[in-house]
């Protein structure tokens, strides 16, 4: 079902400052800052010769990255996201199996303009999974 990882998803306090270390001291490819108000964050991608980082920023008071940095002011990992072909196919087939999709359960559009589904981090050995349509 799932293909290759998409990105690896870092919470972060300070994006400029992240961004930077990635940028000057990585040496990395590092995008410009994309504001995403119907998820509540602000992104930043790196680009690694086989994935991303996405670094993630709060936007607004109501954004869920916010209540992530309340509980690890430093920032931390906080999602990974895989790729599958078919979202609503890979949507069925999880929660017939019992997996819980976050939200009413219906793909919302991501940061790359493309359908995406969160998974219950109590599903996944802790780990919030985002699928994203190829």
């Amino acid at each position: 079902m799932i293909g290759q990882l998409n990105h690896v998803a870092i919470a972060v306090p300070d994006l400029e400052a992240a961004a930077a270390n990635y940028r000057e001291t990585l040496g990395a490819k590092v995008s410009d800052p994309v504001p995403q108000p119907d998820h509540g964050v602000t992104v930043v991608f790196i680009e690694l010769p086989n994935t991303k980082i996405e670094l993630l920023h709060p936007l607004g008071e109501k954004s869920p990255i916010q209540a992530f940095l309340d509980k690890n002011p430093s920032g931390g990992i906080h999602h990974v996201c895989y790729e599958v072909e078919d979202i609503l196919t890979a949507r069925d087939t999880l929660k017939a199996q019992g997996k819980r999709v976050l939200g009413d359960g219906e793909p919302k559009i991501g940061a790359h303009g493309k359908p995406v589904l969160f998974l219950h981090p109590k599903d996944f050995t802790g780990t919030l999974v985002e699928l994203e349509q190829a």
